[in-house]
């Protein structure tokens, strides 16, 4: 899959220095997979929820962070929207 958005994860991990570590290796995994359905997501990471639009929700480092993306199946793009603490993850509208 091809990411595009990573100036946000890198942005973020400058900041959380503690899950800084744990994206690199959720960029390196998403850029190896070859995701074609949410089941291929979910067989990987258990713990992540499915929105509309193909959304896609990770929780990180214990739930102590959320990762919003939007996959395109299609065309093998995970788009970063955004990223956050639990807290802001509470204020997020879908």
């Amino acid at each position: 899959m091809n990411i595009a958005g990573l100036t946000i994860l890198n942005e973020f991990g400058k900041r959380h220095a503690d899950v800084g570590s744990l994206l690199k290796i959720w960029v390196h995994e998403v850029e190896e997979a070859q995701w074609q359905t949410p089941t291929d997501i979910k067989t990987r990471y258990v713990h992540a929820s499915f929105w509309a639009d193909n959304r896609v929700i990770f929780n990180l480092k214990g739930n102590k962070y959320r990762l919003d993306v939007k996959v395109s199946y299609k065309n093998k793009i995970v788009f970063i929207k955004r990223i956050g603490t639990h807290a802001e993850y509470s204020k997020w509208k879908f």
